[in-house]
């Protein structure tokens, strides 16, 4: 039997990242398939007791990597630590969300392990018995399904909200992992976080977002009520974050966030290529625009012409209603 396909399990601040349990739940199904383990990577400083969920999402294995050192995420000691677990145990496949930390994770680790990875993807199935995945080029344009039969083990970042995370309260054997996260040249000074009750960008399930057509850094407050009745997190175009409107830490598109929601509304958004290469994958993507030939129409589910400031209001009043 080969040994396993593993996936990382992304945490911050003791809370492990709904990607991980998306992950976890699809590759238990894959794992299945090939007849072969799965594992979940967990590391950092007094983890342990976060395993129990990952067992609950499909892990036959929990992999604990615990170390002082490995408090917070820094490139070195989390490559050092994952490269020397993954030469020891040799997995099949080894699979990371891609968010911020799992973009840059893998690019590393597959440096370091000199193996294949598929970046940004947006799909994985079992084809001839070996993984294949799903992922955009030219900006979200055009689709292509590649595998990489001879690297091992194969790596792959999906897109969070690919898949729907499903528990089957299974029991997770929990091993914990003796390595040196070794050298570590990164020093975190400071940690700056942004308070705030709405859900993570990246992995919202309804995300509003603004653009040009916002006009001002002020009206973002339309918008961010929308998204409290919904219960969704709030977004950007590049032409509002490049005016100053808005933090770029809200910026969808690909010098931004890549976003996967079911639902995703673009109020005075063009839909320039930039943009549409963040959040093209979302299930369902309403335009609002006053520009009848704006490009967001052309990949919109459903498109409104008219003034946002218009319409906006007057659907969050709508929707104040339908949810009370």
């Amino acid at each position: 039997m080969a040994k396993g396909i593993w996936v990382f399990a992304e945490q911050r601040e003791g809370q492990i990242k709904k990607v991980t349990y998306e992950l976890l739940s699809e590759g238990r199904q894959m794992a299945d398939q090939l007849g072969e383990e799965l594992c979940a990577v967990l590391v950092g400083k007094d983890v342990a007791e976060m395993a129990g969920s990952l067992g609950e999402y499909g892990a036959d294995k929990v992999l604990v990597v615990e170390n002082e050192a490995l408090e917070n995420y820094t490139t070195d000691g989390y490559t050092n630590a994952i490269a020397e677990l993954i030469r020891q145990n040799e997995p099949s496949a080894f699979l990371l969300g891609c968010t911020v930390t799992g973009r840059d994770l893998a690019a590393q680790l597959a440096q370091r392990l000199e193996t294949g990875l598929m970046t940004d993807c947006t799909g994985m199935e079992i084809a001839d018995g070996q993984l294949v995945f799903t992922r955009p080029i030219y900006a979200g344009k055009a689709t292509v399904r590649a595998a990489c039969p001879e690297a091992r083990p194969v790596m792959a970042t999906i897109r969070p909200n690919t898949f729907v995370a499903v528990a089957n309260a299974k029991t997770a054997e929990v091993v914990k992992a003796a390595v040196d996260p070794g050298n570590i040249r990164q020093v975190i000074k400071d940690i700056v976080r942004q308070i705030s009750e709405r859900p993570e960008l990246t992995e919202a399930d309804i995300v509003i977002s603004g653009g040009r057509g916002i006009k001002s850094p002020e009206n973002f407050k339309v918008l961010e009520e929308l998204a409290d009745v919904l219960g969704g997190a709030v977004g950007a175009s590049r032409a509002a974050v490049d005016a100053g409107w808005i933090s770029h830490s809200y910026q969808v598109g690909q010098t931004g966030k890549t976003v996967s929601p079911v639902l995703y509304i673009a109020c005075g958004i063009s839909g320039a290529i930039q943009h549409l290469a963040g959040m093209s994958s979302a299930k369902c993507i309403v335009a609002i625009n006053k520009d009848e030939e704006a490009n967001i129409f052309n990949v919109a589910d459903y498109g409104i012409v008219g003034d946002i400031f218009d319409i906006v209001p007057v659907l969050t009043e709508e929707l104040k209603k339908i949810t009370a």
